[in-house]
């Protein structure tokens, strides 16, 4: 794999902390910013609306751009948002520049997985794909943790200066790994990616990507009521959880990413089933803690492991609009990661207790199935790779391509 996809993976760990460390901050944020809690809380929202809103256009305009260019401008943007947010005393600055950063992750992941999957070779998308997602799970583990312990030690804004400080390597790193390469007169323009990514099958895989994401944050996000109150352990045990499920999808996301590329129908089949069932065992026998911590780590993998196979898909399948579908796959994944905890928020409102979470997680990824088993028999099916799009129309303007 070529050193520059391990440098893109860096700059995605220090874009996956910033998104999920504020879960650490609140707290000390609403009190030194003089705003409530729920406050402090719309700027996740805020970051998750930017992801989802901005990944498709954002991706449409770096169409323009050789890859280097691009990803050098939304790492740049990402990096300075964060040093205006660890500088201001307003909220309101403090929240146009969570949304500005959401728009800089999303382009630059959008960007950052067309080109791992272009410099890793036409046979081995799923593991550059593997690659960037680990710097995702490894915020989990290891950014958020750390994010906490630099809030305790020096507060909130040295949390922000150090996702800046992550990322400022990575800029340097990209500028020498991330090759330049000539202008493609024959690149693909907007319409034209914009036209391949009308495939029946594209869409199914985003809807599927999109409905596993869901069922794993929404567990995942309510996974500390799980463990003090129906497991019945201590607060103490929650990071430990917590840093189970961050390992369990770091394996599962190298693992997936390796056989994405070769069996990635055996991964969806045997690992989608296996995670419905995971769900439903975890919903069953959370009161055992010995058997709830082994299914945390077990459904990070599983979790993780069919998501960037779906990813992978979505980049082999839609091979004539990479760009534009990393754009769609990153929207995706961040409408499951929103709508996720949305859906187990209102399951806990309404009384049905801690393990619906995990019962819903269950339905999703069911939903997730069914919706594969009747496009597999209405024939939305085809080798990897097959966009179905219509041959490429060089007349069309081009745009600039490495």
């Amino acid at each position: 794999m070529p050193f520059a996809v391990y440098v893109l993976g860096l700059a995605v760990f220090a874009q996956g902390t910033s998104e999920f460390m504020l879960s650490g901050l609140v707290e000390d944020m609403a009190a030194d910013l003089g705003v409530s809690l729920p406050a402090i809380g719309s700027l996740t929202s805020a970051f998750a609306v930017g992801m989802i809103v901005g990944a498709p256009p954002v991706a449409m305009l770096s169409l323009r751009w050789p890859r280097r260019r691009a990803l050098l401008a939304f790492l740049i943007t990402f990096l300075l948002a964060h040093v205006v947010g660890a500088l201001t005393h307003s909220f309101e600055v403090l929240f146009v520049t969570r949304v500005i950063a959401a728009l800089a992750n999303a382009g630059f992941l959008a960007v950052g997985l067309a080109t791992a999957a272009s410099m890793a070779g036409s046979r081995a998308k799923g593991r550059a794909t593997s690659v960037l997602l680990s710097g995702v799970t490894l915020a989990c583990v290891a950014g958020v943790p750390l994010g906490a312990v630099l809030n305790e030690v020096w507060g909130w804004r040295s949390a922000f200066w150090g996702v800046a400080i992550i990322s400022a390597p990575a800029v340097l790193a990209v500028m020498r790994s991330v090759p330049t390469t000539p202008v493609d007169p024959v690149a693909p323009s907007v319409r034209y990616e914009l036209r391949a990514l009308r495939t029946p099958r594209l869409i199914m895989t985003l809807v599927l990507g999109a409905l596993v994401n869901g069922a794993t944050f929404c567990s995942f996000t309510y996974l500390t009521p799980v463990i003090t109150d129906v497991t019945d352990l201590s607060s103490g045990w929650v990071p430990a959880a917590l840093a189970l499920f961050g390992i369990g999808s770091f394996v599962g996301v190298n693992v997936g990413g390796r056989l994405a590329d070769s069996r990635p129908g055996q991964v969806l089949a045997v690992g989608g089933t296996a995670l419905l069932a995971g769900w439903l065992i975890f919903a069953l026998t959370a009161a055992n803690p010995v058997v709830a911590l082994i299914l945390v780590l077990v459904q990070g993998a599983l979790s993780f492991g069919v998501g960037s196979t779906l990813i992978a898909q979505a980049l082999y399948t839609a091979s004539d609009a990479p760009t534009l579908a990393g754009g769609f796959a990153t929207a995706a994944l961040n409408v499951g990661a929103a709508a996720g905890p949305a859906l187990g928020g209102l399951a806990l409102g309404a009384g049905l207790g801690h393990r619906s979470p995990l019962v819903l997680s269950a339905v999703l990824v069911a939903t997730a199935l069914v919706v594969a088993g009747v496009a597999r028999a209405i024939g939305i099916t085809g080798d990897k790779g097959d966009t179905g799009a219509t041959e490429r129309r060089p007349a069309e303007r081009p745009v600039e391509a490495s």
